[in-house]
């Protein structure tokens, strides 16, 4: 083999096995500017054919090699799989029918190893490579053209003007994307489309651009054959001829009607609510930022509402979540129609909505023109809505119609040019509206500084509350609770709050605040944990060693599925007498889940803890629910006790409470004892156990010590 390949001239893969005769012909081959490669016989040929990388342009074969003639070469090429080069057979001793077969087989020509063989050789190979380029020419040329012929057919719509914008050719794609077929649109200009929507700047834009840059695309509304205005993506190419001169504009368009569809619909779902089609709380927090805006630049006044649905719960209970959305759906049906097309109704979540009041009179005038809105959809949601239920089963199902009646609580914030920020806003508009719940619903109330920093202070509150948790900033105090002889025979533990800088705060100030945020649950563990603590310390000194202790434990901690097992596990490992342990609780506890109540009360008595009924006669007493519970006291409300000397029906209370007391078997405990007349009073009506101030104030465990140390001495 011989010959160093360059792809960028023509290959000529020479097989000859008479050396003497290859040199001759690589000679005038490469004269012609073109690479050879030499093969001495058919099956080095074949070799190489097998590893080369770059195929051979033309194959120059002498029929008669050693080990093979041409048609089996040939024979072989085409066996093993291989590109059969274009070819010219040379032969020494010429056949007719031989010659005959190779044409056939695709020979470019066929020449006799004669006296002019070498003279003829570079004009019959020159005329091969001139056929091969003109054949590889029209074989591109004809892809090309299959491939412009397909593209013209693709999905997307293409129409082809000349350079004064008539029409000359439609493809199938955009007959069905305008409705005009090939007849139609040919010889007119894009005019036809033409949907009236867009302003002559528009078209002028699109003009320089396509005389700038030779192209065009972008957004565009045309109008179909059936007068449908669409959205359409459109792409304008310029065909230029040699001089430059724009020949042809060709056009591709695609209808994007489900695209903007799509658009507007994930547009919708993202600033509107799905269910009543008002704009969402996104939405309505732009617009309010808009309005703030607008206030403060042109010093006008605004109002924002805060409106919730008044028990909206109790619908979506007892007639289902359907009734609650029609509900829904109506509520904002009604409060459109009490706004201007200038105000905005959104909806929060759930069933709060807003109304953003813009453009109102200065200073009180706008507080009257919001309040006149508020009453206005006051009265309008409270108007019965019916809503559509099904009622039955299975095949018997119905579809009835259901009156509801709704009322609605709304929280007004003013503002102006000088007011806070959107989220502020919406904070005051909050406070303002859970006043008007508290006011008994179905009311508005407008919001001051003064709410503000009540809510403040509040919120100040909670945060240390949550921090003295942590730093663990509490103390028990213990008052003595003491037989008809003065003798203690227990104590009441009291939690207090020893705050750091603002020293002891009232339980008062704080006991809401912890129930109200759930923080009552550590606080209220925690004492329990110190009070068994303390009785078991108590239980190791002989003259403490009689005393109990009783415990306050709220609604919430008891509700607790956990209780039975912590209290019992905080009995265990601080080794407290458990019959020393009184846990008091409210008649409000039994009202949610009297039945839970009484099991865990029953768990925790199987151990031995005892049970006091604190604030007896405030709440709703049952006397079925007293005869059920494993109580061991009853406890006389101070609220009782303050006035039993001047008040005849505390009096009668007092009496009824001790009498139901002796009838159920039951210890009685008056607390709140400020006076001696108050004892004798409680003592002639059989009350023998007392706790107050008579007898001791809260104090400190040291305090409450020696108070029962001089009492024995």
């Amino acid at each position: 083999m011989a010959g160093t390949l360059d792809t960028k001239l023509p290959l000529i893969l020479v097989i000859e096995d008479d050396p003497g005769v290859a040199a001759l012909e690589t000679e005038l081959i490469e004269d012609l500017g073109c690479e050879v490669v030499l093969a001495g016989s058919g099956k080095a040929a074949l070799d190489w054919l097998a590893t080369c990388t770059s195929a051979p342009t033309l194959m120059l074969m002498d029929f008669s090699l050693p080990d093979m003639n041409g048609t089996a070469l040939l024979d072989r090429i085409d066996e093993s799989g291989l590109t059969r080069p274009p070819f010219i057979v040379a032969t020494g001793a010429g056949d007719e029918h031989v010659a005959v077969d190779l044409m056939r087989r695709g020979a470019l020509n066929y020449l006799i190893k004669d006296h002019a063989f070498l003279n003829v050789l570079p004009t019959a190979i020159q005329r091969a490579l001139s056929d091969l380029a003109v054949a590889q020419r029209l074989a591109t040329a004809e892809s090309e053209l299959r491939i412009a012929a397909i593209a013209f057919e693709a999905q997307e719509g293409m129409f082809i003007t000349d350079a004064r914008r008539v029409i000359l050719r439609v493809n199938r794609a955009f007959t069905r994307i305008t409705g005009y077929v090939p007849e139609e649109a040919v010889g007119q200009t894009p005019k036809l489309l033409n949907s009236g929507r867009h302003p002559p700047e528009f078209f002028t834009a699109m003009t320089d651009s396509i005389q700038s840059s030779g192209g065009w695309q972008g957004e565009i509304w045309n109008r179909r054959k059936n007068g449908e205005i669409y959205p359409e993506w459109m792409t304008i190419t310029t065909v230029n001829d040699a001089q430059g001169q724009i020949v042809n504009f060709v056009a591709t368009l695609t209808d994007i009607t489900f695209r903007k569809q799509a658009e507007d619909e994930i547009k919708h779902l993202a600033f509107y609510d799905p269910l009543t089609h008002l704009p969402n709380r996104r939405l309505m927090a732009d617009r309010l930022r808009h309005a703030l805006a607008v206030a403060d630049r042109h010093g006008r006044h605004g109002a924002l509402m805060l409106l919730d649905l008044d028990n909206f719960k109790s619908l979506n209970d007892t007639l289902g979540h359907d009734a609650g959305d029609q509900l829904l759906v109506e509520v904002a049906s009604r409060l459109e129609a009490c706004v201007r097309d200038g105000d905005t109704v959104a909806r929060l979540g759930g069933d709060e909505f807003v109304v953003i009041l813009e453009g109102l009179d200065e200073n009180h005038k706008a507080a009257m023109q919001a309040e006149s809105v508020a009453v206005k959809i006051l009265a309008k949601l409270s108007q019965p809505y019916q809503v559509e239920v099904t009622e039955g089963v299975d095949s018997s199902q119905v579809r009835v119609s259901r009156e509801h009646q709704c009322t609605s609580s709304i929280g007004i914030a003013m503002f102006d040019n000088r007011e806070a920020a959107a989220e502020e806003l919406l904070k005051r508009a909050d406070t303002a509206m859970y006043e008007a719940k508290a006011a008994g619903r179905d009311t508005l109330r407008f919001f001051d500084h003064g709410m503000q920093a009540v809510l403040s202070a509040r919120a100040t509150l909670e945060s240390e509350l949550r921090h003295a948790i942590a730093e663990e900033q509490f103390l028990v105090f213990f008052q003595p609770q003491v037989d008809a002889a003065g003798q203690a025979t227990g104590a009441e533990a009291l939690v207090r709050w020893q705050h750091p800088q603002r020293g002891m705060v009232s339980p008062a100030e704080f006991i809401p605040v912890a129930e109200e945020t759930g923080l009552i649950l550590p606080i209220g563990f925690w004492v329990l944990h110190q009070s068994c603590r303390q009785l078991a310390e108590w239980g190791r000194v002989p003259e403490f060693a009689h005393l109990t202790l009783a415990v306050n434990i709220s609604a919430r901690q008891f509700s607790m599925p956990n209780l039975v097992d912590e209290v019992v596990s905080l009995i265990e490992a601080t080794g407290a007498p458990a019959d020393h342990l009184k846990l008091e609780l409210t008649e409000s506890l039994l009202l949610k889940n009297a039945g839970d109540v009484i099991t865990k009360m029953n768990e925790l008595r199987r151990h031995g803890v005892r049970f006091s009924l604190d604030d007896f006669g405030t709440g709703y007493s049952s006397l079925s629910y007293l005869k059920a519970l494993p109580l061991d006291q009853l406890k006389i409300d101070q609220s009782f006790v303050r006035d039993v000397l001047t008040d005849s029906n505390d009096a009668a209370i007092a009496r009824t409470i001790v009498a139901l007391a002796d009838a159920l078997g039951l210890a009685v405990i008056a607390e709140g004892v400020e006076t001696d007349a108050q004892r004798a009073f409680l003592g002639e009506v059989g009350c023998r156990h007392y706790q107050g101030y008579l007898f001791s104030r809260p104090v400190p465990v040291s305090e409450f010590e020696a108070y029962v140390q001089r009492q024995l001495s």
